[in-house]
């Protein structure tokens, strides 16, 4: 059996018994319709899927267990981790990209996509194992590349871009770089000592995205949006803080504690007329003097 057709059936099982529970029988006929359909040869045994519920924990950290009074194999929800539940998201993308090129009418993926990902793995060896790295660093404000030479700590996805926290070998400070902009990796031998007294999470604990700015406090944040984009709102939360106050036909309101910055800003902004911003009163000018300075951009071409 060829390494695709292992891979494939990997998949496969994991996408029968993602949503419904299934008996062994059920899934080998599952196995047995698919071998047909994408020519393949996906059947197996029951020793065979033993092993391949064992791949699967150890190469996708699923674990597929077996309830033993139904006699049925099952993912649970309750155990799933963050990082299960994108692997799950991927497993969803994989399959529509296997047949994007046959139904390439009905499925439009964004040209927009940020790169740097190729180099998550080695990033993540550097992490786990505390070793230093140097790359080249490109900053959209500078012409030429600079070489960093850092102690990785951590990586970050915000917006579909992910990010690296480090600790700098040269200014001796911790320092964010976006994957897309990092090239040529290498990974030394050279082992550092990841600070006892750090904690990545809590670092992050109360900004919105990357930026930690420096001296800052965070602060209370009231929003109030109408209901419909509630709803967005509701089901994809602005940040981890996030506290629904009123939720009604007239109004969502939610509270958040956060570092007020100027991408948390232009989040605010991106909503148009759709939001308003009740506390801090500084935010509720700044946002009212940033949709006056837009306003200006036009306000000729108005009176016209």
């Amino acid at each position: 059996m060829s390494t695709r057709e292992a891979i494939g059936r990997l998949s496969l099982i994991i996408k029968k018994v993602r949503k419904f529970p299934a008996t062994f029988e059920e899934i080998e006929d599952f196995l047995a319709r698919e071998s047909e359909l994408q020519k393949y040869t996906y059947t197996i045994c029951i020793r065979t899927f033993q092993r391949d519920l064992n791949d699967i924990r150890s190469l996708y950290d699923i674990d597929i267990k077996f309830n033993r009074s139904r006699k049925v194999y099952y993912i649970d929800s309750e155990d799933k981790s963050q990082s299960t539940e994108r692997i799950l998201e991927a497993f969803d993308v994989f399959n529509a990209l296997k047949v994007a090129d046959r139904l390439s009418d009905y499925i439009l993926f964004e040209n927009r996509r940020a790169k740097g990902t190729e180099n998550l793995y080695g990033l993540l060896h550097a992490i786990q194992n505390r070793l230093q790295i140097s790359f080249s660093y490109q900053k959209f404000w500078e012409d030429q590349p600079s070489i960093r030479q850092v102690e990785p700590y951590a990586l970050k996805e915000f917006k579909n871009r992910w990010y690296l926290l480090s600790n700098d070998l040269v200014s001796k400070k911790l320092r964010i770089f976006a994957l897309d902009r990092l090239t040529s990796l290498e990974i030394s031998k050279r082992t550092f000592t990841f600070p006892t007294d750090f904690n990545v999470k809590e670092y992050f604990r109360y900004c919105f995205g990357i930026i930690q700015p420096n001296n800052q406090v965070p602060e209370q944040v009231i929003l109030s949006f109408d209901p419909e984009q509630g709803k967005y709102i509701k089901s994809l939360p602005l940040h981890d803080s996030q506290q629904i106050l009123v939720d009604n036909s007239e109004e969502f309101r939610i509270k958040l504690e956060l570092y007020i910055t100027f991408d948390f800003i232009m989040e605010i902004l991106s909503y148009g007329s759709r939001v308003k911003v009740l506390e801090p009163v500084e935010l509720v000018e700044e946002v009212k003097n940033a949709m006056l300075n837009a306003y200006q951009q036009y306000a000729e071409e108005l009176k016209t």
